[in-house]
């Protein structure tokens, strides 16, 4: 029998399903990314400023080493937490003064499968976990999933949508068990200051929670000073990903630098839950270190730097209001209150409209989630300036 709120087609939802499925909210932006690839297929020409996704292919010298694991048969289990020589890399990548052994880093299937090890080794039932409000939206739903609970703190411009020791402080309570902040950030690009990140650090420690730093977009800087929070502590857990930087997205080989009391429960997790990361793309991370593709690499961050530069301006002059410089990532999290009260209905219009996609607020939060959108700058020059002009002859009309 049909549920009342069941759209006609679709599956009737099971009377037996998890509650949590209920409380864990779809992605917004794959409704605009089905509409774009539906009006792609009808002939109309789409401008993607909604993906966040590198445009530029996996290096070469990566998909070769790939393969040669593939030729060389090295498709079989390995070990739970990676292969040694990967770690020993990722360990090796960070500077002397703050680096971690290879022992206290796991390679993971994404960084969501170091988050699913993490909330499953720190979460008990009811664990508050404090998140920023705006911020990547499928964070809370890794809480929900250990059944803790996401506690979003609106962090505004002022703060630069960053956390502030002041407010983990303010938002604290008996229940919190740790805090995560992405940095740079999902959707606004902006980064932690060493100092602040210094002060976050110690104040967490003295409310004696647990601190994770989500780095997946360090590498993708732009002449800030973003650092490691390990400089800070080595009881943190640290996030990071071969998707953003070494452009690797759909080859699915994350990694976590984990606290030494972890290890054992770490270990433990990852052998039920993955048995072990994808054993070919292992092989092909591990040829991202060379310095040939570090150096195509940096080439592709500076375009990115160059894309930024653009679309910044170009949208602070249509009237958009970005009080906040993005400080890495490829997103410029926009104010778009001087044309609409609804978010989501303006980037459904503008689409429709002019056939550029963008994402709506309403992804990352609830703080003013109807006065922002987010622009993605992981699109060729020559298409962003074409999204701008379209753009400017949409809100002249």
């Amino acid at each position: 029998m049909m549920n009342k709120n069941d759209k006609p087609g679709a599956s009737p939802v099971p009377d037996n399903q998890a509650a949590r499925l209920r409380e864990i909210e779809p992605f917004y932006v794959m409704e605009i990314l089905e509409r774009a690839f539906a009006l792609e297929h009808a002939g109309r020409s789409v401008i993607h400023l909604e993906v966040g996704e590198s445009d530029f292919p996996t290096p070469a010298p990566v998909v070769e080493a790939g393969m040669q694991a593939l030729r060389e048969g090295k498709t079989r289990y390995v070990q739970a937490l990676g292969i040694d020589a990967l770690r020993e890399r990722i360990a090796a990548r960070y500077p002397s003064a703050c680096r971690p052994p290879p022992g206290r880093v796991a390679v993971t299937p994404g960084s969501s499968g170091a988050f699913q090890l993490i909330f499953g080794s720190l979460i008990n039932a009811k664990d508050e976990v404090l998140l920023t409000d705006p911020g990547y939206p499928c964070n809370a739903n890794f809480v929900r999933l250990y059944e803790g609970v996401p506690k979003l703190v609106a962090c505004d411009a002022a703060a630069g949508y960053q956390f502030t020791a002041q407010a983990i402080e303010t938002a604290w309570t008996e229940r919190t068990k740790a805090v995560l902040i992405g940095t740079p950030s999902n959707p606004t690009g902006t980064a932690v200051p060493p100092d602040e990140m210094t002060r976050i650090v110690e104040t967490v420690d003295r409310l004696g929670g647990t601190l994770i730093v989500d780095e997946i977009y360090h590498g993708l800087t732009y002449g800030s000073d973003v650092r490691t929070a390990l400089y800070d502590t080595d009881r943190v857990f640290i996030v990071n990903s071969f998707s953003k930087y070494f452009g690797m997205t759909g080859w699915r080989v994350g990694w976590l630098v984990m606290p030494s009391a972890f290890i054992d429960g770490i270990t433990k997790l990852a052998q039920n839950l993955f048995i072990s990361t994808n054993t070919p793309a292992q092989y092909a991370a591990l040829r991202a270190f060379e310095e040939d593709v570090i150096a195509e690499l940096e080439r592709r961050r500076d375009v990115f730097r160059q894309r930024r530069d653009f679309l910044l301006p170009a949208l602070r002059e249509l009237g958009f209001k970005v009080p906040v410089t993005p400080e890495g990532a490829f997103y410029v999290y926009a104010d778009c209150s001087a044309f609409t009260d609804d978010s989501y209905a303006f980037a459904v219009d503008v689409l429709e409209s002019t056939g550029v996609a963008i994402t709506p607020g309403k992804d990352f939060g609830r703080y003013r989630q109807n006065e922002h959108v987010r622009f993605s700058y992981a699109n060729t020059q020559d298409n962003l300036e074409r999204g701008v002009e379209r753009l400017a002859q949409y809100l002249r009309s």
